[in-house]
């Protein structure tokens, strides 16, 4: 019994130790990514909150851009869609809180709503006025909040792979683990940067198949910035918060009245299209959509070209 006590409290002091050598591990990696990747734009306080965001473009109507879970305002650069939209119009995309470099303070909860109120104030203080508001993925539903808290503010929306009515995703209780007390601290600084190390390549896959993963994404896009332990935390978060957050939003879509776009890909493996955006589509009298053939969760960056037109005729 003894041996098996002293075997039993080994194996808890080495995992003990090896949590607490990937935690160190995974904050001078977070460092080093933040010397290599600064901040692609400018930094402001926004009621308290450091809020991210970059602004481009020309002389036209304001375009804002929402990413979606797990990413960063660079994802829409990297996709080729802000130069597409930066010809003609002021382009300005924002990291989420807890994303890129945008603060995501712990005395709130970060509902779609809360998000949306962040983001609204950030565009009045930075000028920007009935901006066509285009959100990918989570970020629809930041959109929606936004167009649903000030409708008089927003001309339009263009909603890219969402997720809109509360059905069952897989993702969503695999991140569940990020809302755990206690176990989420050891989660986001621990062990899940180094899983999404181990696994991302096959998440990338799975979120562009049926296409192909795009060389300027794999070569482009900022990961180190993606694994620090707070945006693991913020993308916990959002994931498990997720069905809650579209029953709430879900049932205030029949007031939206502004001209809407939906995209989605046909071969969408994340997202079941058919009860999600074809059905946002049939409910809402002001939304048009269209599938895409042989494009799966990341649209935007497998028909750039496609995504910036649709966007463009709403602007």
């Amino acid at each position: 019994m003894t041996n098996r006590i002293s075997k039993g409290a080994a194996w808890l002091a080495g995992g003990a130790v090896a949590l607490a050598g990937a935690a160190v591990f995974n904050h001078v990696s977070a460092r080093a990514a933040e010397k290599k990747f600064p901040p692609a734009g400018t930094l402001i306080d926004v009621d308290g909150v450091k809020v991210h965001y970059t602004d481009t473009g020309g002389p036209g109507d304001a375009i804002v851009l929402i990413h979606g879970n797990a990413s960063l305002v660079q994802d829409f650069e990297v996709a080729g869609l802000v130069s597409r939209l930066a010809a003609t119009h002021r382009v300005i995309s924002f990291d989420r809180p807890g994303y890129g470099y945008t603060e995501r303070p712990t005395d709130r909860e970060w509902t779609a709503e809360a998000q949306a109120e962040l983001l609204a104030s950030a565009a009045r203080q930075i000028g920007v006025v009935r901006p066509v508001v285009v959100g990918h993925s989570w970020g629809t539903l930041v959109a929606m909040a936004w167009a649903l808290a000030h409708p008089g503010e927003v001309k339009a929306l263009a909603l890219l792979a969402g997720y809109y009515y509360p059905t069952s995703r897989p993702d969503s209780r695999a991140v569940a683990v990020a809302e755990l007390p206690g176990i989420a601290t050891v989660f986001n600084n621990a062990w899940g940067p180094l899983q999404t190390r181990i696994v991302g390549p096959l998440g990338n896959k799975m979120i562009f198949a049926p296409a192909e993963v795009p060389p300027a994404f794999n070569d482009n896009m900022p990961f180190g910035l993606m694994l620090r332990p707070q945006q693991i935390r913020a993308s916990g978060e959002d994931g498990a918060q997720m069905p809650a957050n579209v029953a709430r939003l879900s049932a205030r879509y029949n007031k939206l009245q502004m001209p809407i776009v939906v995209l989605w890909g046909d071969g969408d493996k994340l997202v079941g299209q058919a009860e999600q955006s074809e059905r946002l589509v049939a409910e809402l009298p002001t939304a048009a959509g269209e599938a895409m053939p042989g494009v799966g969760h990341m649209i935007h960056h497998v028909r750039p070209a496609a995504v910036a037109s649709a966007i463009l005729a709403l602007a």
